[in-house]
């Protein structure tokens, strides 16, 4: 079987196509990679703006009388907090603190919530919150979860024009919807499509540093809603610059912002006092999955952590490269690549915790060359307020 064969299409897999995008497997679905160059692609957020096919993240809808209370004690953060219409970025843990995955949920009503898992995590994240609604104390959280995966169709609209470009295409009555919507907050909005009227819900979140939105369009009911917006939105951006982008863009913007990608900075080995996540709910949270290790943790510090490493050249420092002190290896690489935007090789890496300090000097093996970098503060990239 190929690659293809064996990965999942999106509802949005045709229109990639026909724009000649290269595609590569990515947690079992088939993906755009590029469309032309990826640093093209990575200009184009980081100045005007990019369109991204984000619907191999999955959705889960947790409802019920006890949704608050059952998220508290799946997750390591305080969900019950969130306002009806705002947003969290939290960690779904296992019992030794390792990151089973980090998601966002979107609070969309009083006992209702959307978590958005990572692509290839959502079964295990879903079997994890479906376990969890009986607490290890016989509580039996009164929820349902719905995997609505399949039913939902997602794009991104990233980049300083991001809004310029919705508002060309939203109907006249949400136009002021899309200006007021919050950063980590969502709303519904209604887009002017040649068929008529498409209601989505519109969140401003996004994965590469810069304003931008994430809209999540119903294609269970109507199939091919994803396919007909992806064109309004192409229409719509041309004046204002918008490129299609794919998964090469999506991960250098992601590491200039110093985003952390599961699998590399994050997985079921890596807490989140080493991934530099403290978003843990010690102080107002009794008990949640994980909280006893977590604590312990804290407490005694972790074995090593997160830091940003910058070198003045572009040779870049890949995933598992060593990292070097004195010769002598004290931590590893988990992503690398040369910035576009700035110019020079960056890299997120794992180090003993006493190196962490910014502008401390370490090397890294670049195939045999102990290669100079220098620890600086995340993240490496930041737009300007």
């Amino acid at each position: 079987m190929s690659t293809e064969a064996a990965s999942r299409p999106t509802a949005l897999t045709p229109v990639h196509e026909r724009l000649g995008a290269s595609f590569t497997d990515f947690g079992g679905w088939w993906m755009p990679l590029r469309y032309g160059s990826d640093m093209a692609e990575h200009r184009a957020v980081r100045e005007a703006a990019g369109q991204f096919d984000l619907s191999h993240m999955g959705e889960l809808l947790i409802e019920g009388p006890d949704a608050a209370a059952f998220l508290d004690y799946a997750l390591v953060g305080r969900l019950s907090a969130i306002e009806i219409g705002k947003a969290k970025y939290s960690l779904l843990c296992n019992e030794a603190g390792g990151v089973i995955d980090d998601l966002i949920i979107y609070r969309l009503g009083e006992t209702t919530f959307l978590v958005v898992p990572n692509a290839s995590n959502t079964p295990a994240a879903l079997a994890a919150f479906q376990e969890r609604t009986t607490a290890a104390d016989g509580t039996v959280f009164d929820v349902t979860i719905t995997d609505r995966t399949e039913a939902t169709a997602l794009i991104a609209v990233q980049g300083p024009a991001s809004e310029a470009v919705l508002l060309e295409a939203v109907e006249a009555q949400s136009a002021q919807a899309v200006k007021d919507v919050k950063y980590y907050a969502i709303t519904d909005v209604v887009f002017t499509t040649p068929e008529g009227p498409l209601p989505v819900q519109l969140a401003r979140t996004g994965y590469t540093g810069e304003d931008g939105f994430e809209i999540y369009i119903d294609i269970e009911s109507d199939p091919t809603a994803a396919e007909r917006l992806w064109s309004v939105f192409e229409k719509a951006g041309e004046p204002h610059g918008l490129v299609p982008c794919g998964l090469a863009a999506r991960d250098s913007l992601r590491l200039e912002a110093g985003m952390p990608l599961h699998g590399h900075e994050l997985s079921e080995d890596i807490n989140p006092y080493q991934a530099n996540l403290p978003i843990v709910a010690l102080k107002t949270k009794d008990s949640f999955v994980g909280r006893e290790a977590l604590a312990k943790i804290k407490e005694e510090g972790p074995s090593s952590k997160l830091v940003g490493l910058v070198n003045d050249g572009k040779r870049a420092a890949r995933p598992g490269y060593a990292v070097l002190k004195d010769g002598e290896k004290v931590g590893e690489i988990s992503s690398g690549a040369p910035s576009p935007t700035l110019g020079h090789a960056i890299a997120l890496a794992f180090v003993s915790p006493e190196l962490t300090e910014p502008g401390t000097e370490l090397d890294v093996d670049l195939r045999g060359k102990p290669t100079p970098f220098r620890v600086v503060k995340l993240p490496f990239y930041k737009r300007e307020s």
